[in-house]
Formats: C-alpha cells, sequence, structure tokens
C-alpha cells in the first residue's frame, strides 16, 4: 500500500471506489439470484425494527451486494480503521451504505457504540462474523455483544455461487463472474438478551457460528459442492 499521503495513494482512493461501484453494478446485473428462507428475513422485518445480518468475510462483496438493496432501511457496517479500509469504506459509501471505523484491535469500542446509534435510528447492520483478519469461519463476539446491546436480532445468511473467482486472501473472498447463479440463504433469527454475561456471550457466539457454517453448507450444497474452496 502506497504511503497514507502519498499521491499515488490520493489518485487510487478517489478512483477507485467509482470505478468498483460501477463495474459492480454491470456484473451482478448479470447474475441469476434465488433466495432460500426468505420468511427468515420476512420475521425480522416484521418485527418492525432494525436487525443485524451476520455472514462469513469470504463473501463480503457479494452479500453487501445482494442485501443492500432488499429491503426498506437503510445499511450500517464496520469497517477496519486501516488505510485498506479506507478504500472499504468510500466503496460502501458508494453503495448507500454508512461505515462505521474500527475492529476487534483498534477502535472497536467506539465503533461498536456508532452502530448502536445507527440501529436506534432505524438502519440494520451488516457485519462480517468472522471479522477482517480471521481465522474464517470462526464467529467473533462482535456480532453478539452489538445484537445484546441493541436490542436487534441476528439474521444469519449465506452466499454461494456456481462460477466465481476465489482470491488468494485468508479467506479465499470470492467475487462471482458475469452471468453466475447465486444462492442467498437467510438463516433463523437469533436473539440475543440484553446484557449478557461471559458465559451467554460464548453460548450465543458458539449458535451463531454453527447456524452460519450449517447455512455455509446448504448453500454450498446446492451447487454440489461442500465449499467455496474447491
Amino acid at each position: 500500500m502506497a504511503v497514507k499521503n502519498g499521491l499515488v495513494y490520493r489518485l487510487l482512493l478517489a478512483g477507485v471506489p467509482w470505478l468498483y461501484a460501477g463495474l459492480s453494478r454491470l456484473l451482478f446485473a448479470t447474475c441469476r439470484v434465488r433466495v432460500h428462507g426468505r420468511e427468515n428475513l420476512e420475521q425480522c422485518e416484521g418485527q418492525g425494527k432494525p436487525f443485524v445480518a451476520v455472514f462469513w468475510h469470504y463473501s463480503v462483496f457479494t452479500a453487501v451486494e445482494l442485501i443492500r438493496s432488499r429491503g426498506g432501511r437503510g445499511w450500517t457496517a464496520m469497517v477496519s480503521d486501516s488505510e485498506d479500509g479506507e478504500f472499504v469504506a468510500r466503496i460502501l459509501a458508494r453503495q448507500g451504505v454508512v461505515a462505521v471505523r474500527g475492529s476487534r484491535n483498534r477502535g472497536g469500542l467506539p465503533a461498536l457504540k456508532g452502530l448502536i446509534g445507527l440501529l436506534h435510528q432505524g438502519y440494520n447492520a451488516a457485519i462480517v462474523g468472522d471479522g477482517s483478519q480471521g481465522p474464517p469461519r470462526a464467529m467473533q463476539a462482535g456480532a453478539i455483544l452489538l445484537a445484546g446491546k441493541s436490542g436487534a436480532p441476528i439474521l444469519p445468511l449465506a452466499v454461494a455461487a456456481d462460477r466465481y473467482w476465489a482470491f488468494r486472501s485468508w479467506d479465499r473472498t470470492l467475487l462471482p463472474k458475469p452471468f453466475a447463479r447465486l444462492a442467498l440463504w437467510y438463516g433463523e433469527p437469533l436473539s440475543v438478551p440484553e446484557k449478557p454475561g461471559t458465559e451467554e456471550i460464548e453460548r450465543y457466539r458458539r449458535e451463531a457460528e454453527r447456524r452460519l457454517n450449517d447455512l455455509y453448507i446448504q448453500a454450498w450444497g446446492g451447487f454440489g459442492k461442500k465449499g467455496h474452496e474447491e
């Protein structure tokens, strides 16, 4: 990554989000999406309050693109407070998603408070369950804390595709190829009690991880695969 105040970095920061937003719209316009578990989404929406959509990091580009256009509420998401995170935040802004900066290791508490404030304003939150650094498909506690403090239910979701590129990242982040068939799976909502104790946080963390991984297996099984790394 270029030095933060360098000319190359500033030029990339100005141009990449616009370029990605345009190319992303074109790409996903060619894809066919089939939604499973729509009743779980409707259950959350029928409560008349925001919810926290949780998914694994490998699907972050696809999940955000698919969910942001669904439902009448705005969306917010936590983004790493780093130089790379600045690109992600600006890309999300181009997609109409409000980014709150922070991560498990840097600025996590202020970011959590920011997300709670936006949830109280009526935004839904999109949270990567395994964080920005992993390990992959291992649930972190952030979404559990957010749900407990905000009163918003957790809605697990998983994404699969029949044709895609998998990047050489820690989680093999995927991007569907043009004209791919996509599957978007919504799982059963999970409600976290207000002010959960340490043992409750761990119990709900394990339950959310189980539900996300079950959805992952279902989603990829629909395309005859065990997972996105095949």
